[in-house]
């Protein structure tokens, strides 16, 4: 792999399923990899609270033999307090791998681009590989061959739907997504992921209907409407995509084994009803639990062979 791991774009079809094989071996025999990165150190910066990804990377980093230490947006400040090159340049002379929950995507790029050790990219307001991953990770365990698999997004074009994009091209997956005019994925990352999946069988459909998202699929993926930083567009949000929420009748459009997935946080009653998220086809804490797993392939390859730079 590269030395960091920003997008699913930047890795090969290999090295995607690479990663898949790699958090099933971590989770079928956890106990193996018990000193894999023994006394590495991974410093991990939040701009943005988060449970599942402070909990995911922690928790794998002390059960892979390593620490965590972890920044919160009062200590750092990153491109206000101190540029993000200066606080690359620093980090990389005590630690062995940065993680980075920011907004805007360039900070994680920057960081990249000056830090001499591994960067991760654990969420951006245009991606979120790590949970892309993890959700590709569940997709495998309960429905087996990835390239058989059609996907519906319903709900806003955000930075997970664009990182299942990514996925679905690497997989050779079918991909559906339905979203309010206005609020389309990026056409630059469609772009993309096209390109991404010119060979692998990779479909693309791309549309404002629910329905005819959801029809056939095997799994139907919504989020939340509201992101952070969007809280001032909650109420016309709410009006905007009151037509897309995952209920009942949108979940008989899918086939009948289908799976309902969420990143969570979840608002019941808001994108999908209560009943499909507490029922007995959302996979939505399988999800949350293989973020654990699939994040520690993904250290495994950026930190196990990599020596500490200064």
């Amino acid at each position: 792999m590269n030395k960091d791991f920003i997008s699913i774009h930047d890795i090969s079809r290999y090295e995607f399923f690479e990663l898949l094989d790699v958090a099933r071996k971590v989770k079928a025999e956890p106990e193996a990899f018990r000193k894999a990165l023994k006394d590495k150190i991974l410093a991990m910066i939040f701009e943005k609270p988060s449970l599942r990804t402070r909990m995911t990377f922690e928790v794998g980093m002390i059960e892979l033999g390593g620490h965590a230490s972890y920044l919160s947006p009062a200590e750092i400040q990153i491109g206000k307090r101190e540029t993000v090159e200066d606080v690359g340049r620093n980090l990389e002379r005590w630690v062995d791998g940065i993680m980075i929950r920011t907004f805007a995507h360039d900070n994680v790029v920057r960081l990249a681009r000056t830090a001499a050790i591994p960067v991760i990219n654990a969420l951006s307001d245009l991606l979120h590989p790590c949970q892309a991953m993890a959700d590709f990770f569940t997709l495998q365990e309960h429905k087996g061959d990835l390239g058989r698999l059609r996907l519906a997004w319903v709900g806003d074009g955000n930075n997970v739907c664009h990182s299942l994009m990514f996925a679905a091209a690497k997989a050779g997956a079918s991909m559906s997504a339905a979203t309010p005019p206005g609020h389309e994925p990026d056409p630059e990352i469609v772009r993309l992921a096209r390109e991404d999946g010119r060979e692998t069988g990779f479909h693309l459909e791309l549309g404002t209907d629910p329905g005819a998202a959801a029809r056939g699929a095997d799994a139907i993926y919504s989020d939340v409407w509201a992101s952070m930083g969007q809280e001032s567009e909650r109420e016309e949000r709410l009006r905007t995509f009151a037509p897309y929420q995952v209920n009942d009748a949108l979940m008989a459009e899918a086939k009948p084994e289908a799976v309902f997935m969420h990143c969570l946080p979840a608002h019941r009653g808001e994108e999908v009803a209560a009943s499909v998220m507490d029922g007995p086809r959302s996979v939505v804490f399988d999800q949350a639990e293989n973020r654990l797993h699939v994040q520690k392939a993904i250290l495994l390859a950026l930190m196990g062979k990599r020596k500490r730079h200064g």
